[in-house]
């Protein structure tokens, strides 16, 4: 399934489909799954452009990490994530918004090269193209290669569930890189279960909580939005103030939903507009989250392309 962006094709990332469970398979590789968000970074002529998911050019968010990609040898166009590192050592995708503060190591984790001093090579093996990526990156502290486990992926993941990392991505040796597609060749397999909602609506806060209570959550379908529950938990005071401070120039006047959902005589409408991540326990058998946890905002994501992730199985 494709996903419209304002990126051009050529430019856009190549998606992943969640899978249910590790494997091991000696035609796969297997790398980490990184807690942060997707970043393109366009290197031309010594200047570097660096590109959200949803198309948006965001250099000047990340001076740094553009700075030391200039020392990328020669022209090129990387696909990686952008993490903020813990005291862990591991990606929290929590500490990114600390990370434009400062507060937090970031760090560009290169996993794929699309176009190398004018050639395209997408239509090349994954490893040779991770060959030529390792062989351009600069040595500097900002910048990582993905380094990858061959076959073993079941071993791998139980590592990432240990160290309570995100998951893995298990992808196809010899698998081209598909622009702007989601595909079979590439999956992500997580150790717990996350979901990208877009919110909708906030309740009154209610005893010693200031600001709201918990956030009215949505998703899309059938171009519609679907309500799919609350969180009210995962907030420190300043997520809350800030948070609080964007839903109040979104208010609207009415709900998004076409049915009536929980606590709406409390509940302040907000044009849905704004992407979070949550993880949670389960689906329940009404469509809802059982258990979210708010973990973030995610710039990266368009509302209207949020929709119920589903586990597919491996072919």
């Amino acid at each position: 399934m494709s996903r419209k962006s304002s990126l051009p094709k050529r430019l856009q990332p190549m998606l992943a489909t969640l899978t249910g469970a590790p494997f091991d398979d000696p035609d796969w590789i297997f790398e980490d799954k990184y807690d942060g968000f997707r970043m393109i970074a366009e290197v031309r002529c010594g200047k570097v452009a660096l590109y959200s998911r949803n198309g948006k050019i965001i250099s000047r968010s990340y001076v740094e990490v553009a700075k030391a990609l200039e020392g990328v040898k020669g022209d090129a166009v990387v696909d990686g994530e952008l993490v903020a590192i813990g005291k862990d050592g591991a990606s929290h995708f929590q500490l990114l918004q600390n990370a434009l503060r400062h507060e937090a190591k970031l760090l560009y984790c290169a996993f794929d090269l699309m176009f190398a001093d004018g050639d395209d090579l997408r239509k090349l093996p994954l490893f040779e193209r991770k060959r030529r990526l390792k062989a351009i990156l600069p040595r500097h502290k900002l910048i990582a290669f993905s380094e990858h486990r061959k076959a073993s992926g079941r071993k791998f993941f139980a590592e990432a569930e240990r160290k309570h990392l995100e998951g893995i991505m298990a992808k196809r040796v010899d698998s081209p890189y598909a622009s702007g597609s989601r595909t079979g060749d590439w999956l992500k397999v997580k150790t717990a279960q996350r979901q990208e909602v877009v919110i909708a609506g906030f309740t009154a806060p209610r005893r010693s909580r200031p600001f709201f209570g918990s956030l009215v959550l949505a998703v899309r379908e059938n171009g519609a939005w679907r309500y799919i529950g609350h969180v009210g938990t995962g907030f420190s005071h300043q997520m809350l103030k800030e948070l609080h401070g964007k839903l109040m120039k979104l208010k609207a006047v009415r709900s998004p939903f076409p049915a009536k959902v929980k606590d709406e005589a409390v509940t302040t409408w907000v044009r849905p507009t704004l992407v979070a991540e949550v993880k949670f326990a389960e689906w329940t058998s009404k469509g809802e989250l059982r258990q979210p946890v708010y973990l973030g905002l995610r710039s990266d994501k368009k509302a209207k392309d949020v929709v119920r992730e589903r586990q597919k199985s491996r072919t």
